[in-house]
């Protein structure tokens, strides 16, 4: 009799504590716990369709199967050109990372992790099992909160203009001066107010940066997105994580509201998201 085709193991996230998740864990001879099969509906979709558990050492693999029609390396890499095919996908991979992380520390893994058996997965698990425990310690009881500052540039250069006292002497200059020496002026003053902006949006996102990393106990500062990601007419200066303490979380968000508040006048806004899954602070890789 020809076997089924289970298909390839995604897998969604790491975690060391099931038991506040109220679902069923069923131990198998491989030392493997198998885990989501025969849930209610209801528990089911909570985890999202298929996902289960996968055990090994102490550690739980959120994974579920998929089909090689869409996981395989050669038919991932076609969808990937598919944005409605990643938005739908990445949805479910979010979710499931996220119903585990409501009562669990969690280490996730990038949208598209696959293996092709449940064995390739222990040999990852055995490989990498002490970072991963240590991970888990490390993270236990942190949350991953995201910053990110745009800046309306045509505001803040405004604001530039009216207040600073050497551009405003070049404008007096300017309306004065004959056509070729106003045409210096106003190139002089180009430069100037480019110099200026530059040196406010460098000055003002490490301030904000710094004041928020008070209340942190590690951070960092990713690659910038452009308009055509965020969606925004206002120009990103900066995309930060940082890693709290959950009872610091609260001095955290009061901060950032403060800073909102002073620098919005100025032409800046802060986005402010979280809790995320930490992927800023784990620095997993599949092998």
């Amino acid at each position: 009799m020809k076997s089924q085709d289970k298909g390839l193991i995604y897998l969604y996230c790491l975690t060391n504590k099931i038991q506040k998740l109220s679902l069923p864990v069923i131990e198998t001879k491989a030392g493997s716990r198998s885990l989501l099969d025969g849930m209610a509906g209801k528990e089911a979709e909570e985890l999202v369709g298929n996902a289960r558990f996968f055990y090994y050492q102490g550690l739980y693999a959120v994974v579920s199967n998929v089909s090689t029609d869409e996981f395989s390396e050669e038919n991932l890499k076609k969808n990937l050109a598919n944005l409605e095919w990643i938005k739908t996908k990445a949805g479910i991979h979010e979710k499931a990372i996220e119903t585990v992380m409501k009562n669990s520390c969690v280490i996730p893994f990038k949208f598209g992790t696959i293996f092709n058996t449940e064995e390739n997965l222990k040999i990852m698990l055995k490989k990498h099992i002490s970072k991963f425990k240590d991970n888990l310690k490390y993270l236990e009881g942190k949350e991953e909160w995201g910053v990110k500052i745009y800046c309306d540039i045509d505001k803040l250069k405004e604001n530039l203009i009216r207040e600073d006292k050497e551009l405003l002497n070049i404008d007096k200059e300017i309306n004065s001066a004959s056509p070729g020496k106003a045409f210096i002026l106003k190139k002089k003053k180009d430069e100037l107010v480019n110099t200026s902006v530059n040196k406010k949006l460098n000055d003002y996102g490490q301030l904000i940066f710094e004041r928020l990393n008070q209340h942190s106990i590690q951070s960092c500062i990713n690659k910038l997105l452009p308009r055509e990601v965020t969606e925004r007419k206002e120009e990103m200066i900066l995309n930060s994580a940082f890693l709290i303490k959950k009872n610091k979380v609260e001095g955290f968000i009061e901060a950032e509201n403060a800073l909102k508040e002073i620098f919005q006048e100025m032409g800046f806004f802060l986005d402010f998201t979280g809790p995320w899954p930490p992927y800023n602070f784990t620095n997993v890789k599949k092998a």
